[in-house]
């Protein structure tokens, strides 16, 4: 269990950011993780679920607004704290015991210290077990920076803070319960290529044969020999070989978009007709 324990008066104040939506399931144990810091904002997109009764239980500071996307809602969230450091977290994600400590052992009141962020490794636990190995571990994110030095850049779906000076890696990670099973592992590569795409699409990148046919086997390769992904059995495999689908399918949606734009479409009832169909008879 994290600890609770608050202390404001020897820490610099930390004000901890979540967005939501739908995170009935998921939200709490994120929550619970976070009644250290001094501050707690909430940024939910109008769930329809339980979410917002359980965010209220743990604090007052709860607010609601249209999806931005990942960059803009939390650029947003950021501009309504009031203390000097950022935490940022997802409602599926938990800030580990050990790093609450290391946490406050570096922004101990009066410390002298030179860095405006901090970046902390992510475990992700995945089919009933922590990953160790593979692109999922050690994911390291910047989580933690200090408000005016900072800021959430990045491109949909993957965002990232930018600071202006220096940042320190801690050694404790922050945890990450990601998807609930294969199916929604898949549903969510399904979500996020095809915004990857429209992105591309929309500032023109060109589709690309090498692109779709190389970039999937490379992304397995590296996932699964190169940081030892097949040393978590199963769950690497299955990980190498979705990671690697996610890639092929944000290329070809990108191949469908491109064509769709040029009307190249039209052509297939001509070269794949369809088969014809009888008229339903609407007589009694």
């Amino acid at each position: 269990m994290p600890d609770e324990d608050k202390s404001p008066a020897t820490t610099e104040r930390i004000s901890a950011c979540v967005l939501t939506f739908n995170e009935e399931s998921k939200i709490e144990r994120c929550l619970r993780s976070l009644t250290w810091c001094d501050e707690l904002v909430i940024m939910d997109s109008f769930s329809t679920d339980g979410t917002l009764e359980i965010c209220r239980r743990y604090t007052d500071r709860v607010y609601q607004h249209a999806w931005l996307g990942y960059v803009g809602q939390r650029n947003l969230v950021r501009e309504m704290t009031v203390h000097p450091w950022i935490l940022f977290l997802d409602a599926d994600e938990e800030v580990s015991t050990g790093l609450i400590q290391e946490i406050k052992a570096e922004l101990q009141a009066g410390k002298p210290h030179h860095y405006v962020g901090f970046e902390f490794p992510r475990q992700v636990y995945y089919l009933g077990r922590w990953i160790r190995h593979g692109e999922w571990y050690p994911d390291v994110k910047l989580r933690l920076f200090k408000k005016n030095n900072g800021r959430t850049e990045g491109e949909e779906p993957h965002d990232h803070v930018i600071v202006n000076g220096p940042v320190k890696r801690l050694r404790n990670p922050l945890y990450h319960y990601t998807y609930d099973d294969i199916r929604d592992h898949l549903d969510t590569l399904n979500r996020f290529s095809t915004i990857t795409a429209q992105q591309k699409f929309v500032q023109e990148s060109p589709f690309r044969w090498a692109d779709l046919l190389l970039r999937p086997p490379i992304r397995f390769l590296k996932g699964y020999f190169v940081r030892l992904g097949f040393l978590d059995g199963m769950h690497g495999l299955i990980i190498a070989m979705l990671n690697s689908y996610g890639v092929f399918i944000k290329y070809a949606k990108l191949w469908e978009m491109n064509h769709k734009s040029r009307g190249r479409f039209d052509i297939l009832p001509a070269v794949f007709p369809r088969a014809k169909t009888k008229t339903p008879d609407r007589t009694p």
